[in-house]
């Protein structure tokens, strides 16, 4: 299944960052049994970090985006944890998607949509999950979107 999700990444122009490090006193993921909880990964691509707020500054569209970065960051964290074989991703099992947004703005669920569309695009029906779509006044670095994740390996 690992070459079948690099090869469906591919397909779809996509690529996994590297796992991206920690930013303060925690560790990226914990793997216990089955189960591993990966922390909140925010939204950046190759250019920094995906910056700004929902129903302010950025669109709809864009925070879509945003989420699908975190969501490829999440998946990173599963190979790095997997030791680079992500045949053993048995499950998405639930995403919880905070998205940095206005007191007014009510399309969270849109925008997480591309974090979980992204991992049934790429995993297909391993990836449909249970989710969790919420806003936030403010999210560290002041990025758009920061997802967790657990998942099922074996």
């Amino acid at each position: 299944m690992s070459n079948a999700i690099e090869t469906r990444l591919a397909e779809l122009g996509l690529t996994l960052p590297d796992a991206p490090a920690p930013a303060a006193n925690y560790v990226p993921y914990v793997l216990t049994g089955n189960t591993l909880y990966v922390s909140g990964q925010i939204s950046q691509g190759p250019e920094g970090f995906i910056t700004g707020k929902l129903g302010a500054d950025v669109s709809v569209e864009d925070g879509a985006k945003a989420a699908q970065s975190c969501a490829l960051s999440l998946l990173a964290q599963v190979r790095a944890a997997c030791d680079g074989d992500l045949t053993r991703l048995k499950r998405v099992v639930k995403l919880v998607g905070f998205v940095n947004s206005t007191a007014d703005f009510t399309d969270q669920p849109k925008v997480i949509n591309g974090a979980s569309d992204t991992m049934v695009e790429v995993l297909g029906d391993v990836g449909r999950h249970a989710r969790s779509a919420v806003s936030a006044a403010s999210l560290p670095f002041n990025v758009a979107v920061e997802i967790e994740g657990i998942f099922e390996i074996a």
